[in-house]
């Protein structure tokens, strides 16, 4: 069988190219390399409803935290589901996203980044916001999937007062109640301790602006939270329905879009009960892909919007298309 030696053949048309330049005198570059990204602001239509998706930044889970951040997690399966994710070597991507609901007559945002509390690749929710033509002033209502600070600690300006100047904060009762308790705190894991200060000190700086709600509780015409249990203990969805369309911004079902889709026994050592956010994530996966709901996820790669399909290997994601016309 004849084979083409492709490198070969590269080889050959790089030299012709570099001789070719050499034999001219190049014009210098009319345009400067960019140094930065475009903002990070991606609009999608519910039925007459807009969600836009906002980028606060990027991490990465470092490979040798995986067997001790994920339970049950099997190096070798982990590093074949990274290799076939195209994983860049190193680490488990990570987004942190929150999401703006705008009704129409009504703005409600969905969690609010991290602002500095997680390094300096994150912060970019204000700026993505104004980006968008949206000021802080604008935002009536947010709704906390949960209090950790990658969805929290972005409500703050750098001396702890409330960044955005009239938003009611709408936080689940059961979450409230678990961060402020002095004696969980004493109780909790030691990895999860440090949440309960940044967590109280969201609740102080917005005081009376702070609503305690059930877990199914009607935000706005079409919005409703929903009880998504497991990662802590008042963990909440919020749903979007208009006319015949559904989206579910999911909070944190899924850290590490390459590993639990695949294998969503996996939960992470966050979770403050691990086999509930496991039954959880399965429960919500086979709802996704049953009924076709579009779904938004914290951290999944932005925009973050798209389906979750049955695989043979547990589920998959499958972006949604960016669309210019909504």
């Amino acid at each position: 069988m004849h084979r083409t030696n492709l490198p070969r053949r590269f080889m050959l048309l790089g030299t012709l190219a570099g001789a070719a330049a050499l034999a001219s005198d190049p014009a210098p570059a009319a345009v400067p390399r960019a140094t930065g990204q475009a903002p990070g602001f991606y609009r999608h239509r519910v039925g007459e409803i807009e969600v836009t998706a906002l980028l606060d930044g990027n991490l990465a889970f470092p490979d040798a935290a995986l067997p001790n951040l994920f339970r049950g997690y099997d190096p070798a399966i982990g590093s074949r589901l990274r290799t076939e994710a195209f994983d860049a070597p190193g680490g488990v991507p990570l987004a942190v996203n929150a999401f703006l609901v705008n009704t129409g007559t009504r703005l409600i945002l969905v969690d609010a980044g991290a602002a500095a509390a997680l390094g300096p690749t994150l912060g970019q929710i204000p700026g993505n916001l104004r980006a968008a033509g949206v000021e802080l002033a604008d935002i009536d209502a947010i709704v906390l999937t949960h209090l950790h600070r990658d969805h929290a600690a972005g409500l703050l300006t750098a001396d702890g007062a409330a960044l955005f100047p009239r938003a009611e904060l709408l936080v689940a009762e059961a979450e409230a109640a678990y961060w402020s308790d002095p004696g969980e705190e004493t109780r909790a894991p030691a990895p999860l301790r440090p949440f309960f200060a940044p967590a109280r000190a969201v609740l102080a700086a917005y005081g009376n602006r702070v609503r305690r709600i059930g877990v199914e509780t009607e935000v706005a015409p079409g919005i409703r939270t929903m009880a998504i249990p497991g990662h802590t203990p008042g963990h909440l969805g919020v749903h979007v329905a208009s006319g015949n369309a559904q989206f579910l911004i999911w909070g944190d079902v899924v850290h590490a879009q390459s590993l639990q889709f695949a294998r969503p026994d996996w939960s992470i050592s966050f979770d403050s009960d691990p086999d509930l956010a496991a039954r959880t994530r399965s429960r919500i996966f086979d709802m996704a892909a049953t009924d076709r709901i579009v779904i938004a996820g914290s951290h999944l790669a932005f925009p973050a919007i798209g389906h979750v399909a049955r695989r043979s290997e547990g589920y998959g994601f499958v972006p949604a298309m960016w669309r210019s016309p909504l």
